[in-house]
């Protein structure tokens, strides 16, 4: 049987988004081997312009970006809803312009 338990992303709770192309992403967070995630990311806009938002959910491959802009001074936006990522995969983020956006969110272990 499976048991879930909540747990913060492996590279933090709150996380700057500073990069602005695929080579210099975020690592928001990485899937332990042997276990499923289920990842729930929000993020923010601090800035007085909208900034667009590149999530790479599981690897680079551009077919599994997600791509979203963050309105100016918004609340929190869900970006990723609850999606799962299997063992040693990744989720990563870069955006249009360095240190506008902050990340939030948690991940619900499978294991």
């Amino acid at each position: 049987m499976a048991t879930f338990s909540k747990q913060t992303f492996s590279e933090g709770v709150s996380l700057l988004v500073t990069g602005t192309v695929t080579g210099f992403a975020k690592t928001i967070h990485t899937v332990p081997s042997s276990v499923k995630d289920e990842i729930w990311v929000y993020g923010t806009n601090n800035d007085t312009s909208s900034v667009n938002l590149t999530i790479e959910f599981g690897n680079a491959e551009t077919k599994n970006n997600i791509k979203q802009s963050i309105p100016a001074t918004s609340g929190l936006t869900i970006l990723v809803p609850g999606l799962i990522l299997t063992a040693s995969q990744t989720v990563k983020a870069f955006a249009g312009t360095t240190e506008k956006i902050t990340l939030h969110g948690y991940v619900n272990r499978i294991s």
